[in-house]
């Protein structure tokens, strides 16, 4: 038996695999496609204190070895998704994660607030980095690009609440590894990275954008060498936990962001692809432990030979 179990501050999950956030709906959706149960989390949908109707459309396209979104956070508030969502999850069983993201630092904390008490989440990752939304009062165009605010909205919700705290950061930044200490300094459990690169697409023939927004975020297996690059870099700058996340497909594709210096991992575009894919990538990450006769997922974690 390999002990595949990852500690989140005092939360343990069953294994490294989670759905990542804007690709697995809150869960529900996915159920005819895979045991939920048998990853490790579920990071749900972002949500905010107040409904957002998100981008204009066209919100969706398909780029060379990757997708291009600008969905913009589209949801229906905190308080539709702890009445109508959080249940389903909790009686689920699966490990669950709640996104959430404000405009400003102070929506942050209502949002955190509103899911603390009965059918509390496991986790709350918050979401400092889409780049389809704008933030009020950063003097960047992304929190998660400024790392006094990322340390601020951090240590605000870790008061805020009792879960962990995972700090989702950007890659668009010059230096991932401050922006990271900074989350670290605010009190984060553990950060994840990376959020989407921004990109666009231009039509060509009818001489506009593809989408809706102009702009939007790309992921897929088009950014999974930045993505390593990055979670390395982090590995080297911080002591907490780092969630990889980055053109994640197979099990092989997990474990070298294991070994660059994950302690999870999750998986995003290729649910678009495989809405079974989750499962497929556990069940691959276990082959490989299996064939390197390792018995315990951490003892991969940053054990690249350089």
């Amino acid at each position: 038996m390999i002990d595949l179990k990852v500690r989140i501050g005092k939360t343990i999950f069953k294994n490294p695999v989670w759905a990542a956030s804007g690709t697995f709906g809150n869960g529900e959706e996915f159920t005819d496609f895979l045991k939920i149960t048998e990853i490790g989390a579920v990071v749900t949908k972002t949500v905010t204190r107040s409904p957002r109707r998100g981008n204009p459309v066209p919100r969706v396209v398909e780029t060379p070895s990757g997708l291009l979104n600008s969905i913009g956070l589209e949801n229906k508030g905190v308080e539709w998704f702890k009445k109508e969502q959080m249940p389903f999850l909790k009686e689920l069983g699966v490990g669950t994660i709640v996104s959430i993201a404000g405009e400003t630092p102070e929506e942050f904390v209502e949002c955190a607030g509103k899911l603390t008490g009965k059918n509390r989440p496991d986790a709350i990752e918050i979401n400092l980095s889409c780049p389809n939304v704008f933030h009020k009062g950063a003097r960047r165009r992304l929190f998660a690009q400024d790392p006094k605010i990322t340390e601020k909205i951090t240590k605000a919700v870790k008061k805020k609440i009792k879960c962990p705290v995972i700090t989702k950061l950007t890659p668009n930044v010059t230096d991932i590894g401050e922006i990271a200490r900074a989350a670290e300094n605010g009190g984060a459990d553990a950060i994840s990275l990376v959020n989407t690169y921004f990109g666009m697409a231009v039509d060509a023939e009818e001489m506009r954008p593809v989408l809706g927004n102009v702009t939007g975020g790309v992921s897929g297996p088009a950014i999974k060498p930045m993505a390593l690059a990055a979670v390395w870099s982090a590995y080297n700058e911080v002591s907490i936990p780092i969630i990889g996340i980055g053109g994640i497909m197979t099990g092989l594709d997990a474990a070298e962001f294991i070994l660059a210096g994950a302690s999870a991992i999750q998986v995003g575009t290729a649910n678009f692809i495989d809405p079974g894919r989750c499962a497929g990538v556990l069940k691959e990450l276990k082959e490989y432990l299996n064939r390197k006769k390792i018995k315990r997922i951490r003892d991969l974690v940053g054990k690249l030979k350089v």
